[in-house]
């Protein structure tokens, strides 16, 4: 019986390689979602979604540029008008994950019953070669009347993880949880 509760728990368990950080914030940004949609708050996936037309839209063009009827010499000019709207539309798509998306892990809609009219932007950074892992909360509306002021916390992913790289998700789920309550209780800003 012991072995399979055992076992049960090295399944379910999160495992990282401690000696790759993008291991270690792939394994941490997986969780927070879990625990901000478990406080109430909805995921928005609007962003999500705008990127993947954007990426179908490339898809096509680029699918258009290699079945056009007309082989090379005859369909020359419309290879290259793929050319360019495969790269004006990859431009695009970078420049809305740099301007909108940032180092966000997640966007959410407000609580329901809530009296703010913001969401919450998630984002997260580990920086190469450090042990530091910072998560901020701030609302997705800045400008809004109802936003809160961002909150965030630095600690040392060390905290998290056991020795063999399993992620000690109560004692993350407790930070995360109590950095969600910090923003909930922030005085909203004046304006």
């Amino acid at each position: 019986m012991q072995e399979m509760k055992a076992e049960i728990a090295t399944k379910n368990s999160k495992k990282a390689n401690l000696l790759d950080h993008n291991s270690l914030k792939h394994i941490l940004d997986e969780s927070v979602p879990e625990i901000v949609t478990s406080r109430g708050y909805a995921e928005d996936v609007r962003m999500s979604n705008v990127r993947l037309f954007i990426g179908t839209i490339i898809i096509v063009i680029a699918l258009f540029a290699q079945f056009y009827k007309k082989k090379f010499p005859g369909n020359r000019d419309f290879l290259i008008g793929c050319i360019v709207l495969y790269i004006v539309f990859n431009v695009i798509l970078q420049l809305f994950s740099y301007r909108k998306e940032k180092n966000a892990i997640m966007f959410t809609y407000p609580p329901p019953g809530s009296v703010t009219s913001t969401g919450l932007v998630v984002s997260s950074k580990l920086p190469r070669f450090s042990d530091l892992y910072t998560l901020s909360i701030a609302s997705a509306d800045p400008k809004s009347i109802s936003a809160g002021r961002p909150v965030e916390f630095t600690k040392s992913v060390t905290q998290w993880f056991t020795k063999d790289g399993v992620l000690v998700e109560g004692l993350f789920w407790k930070d995360v949880g109590a950095l969600i309550d910090d923003y909930a209780a922030v005085p909203k800003k004046k304006k």
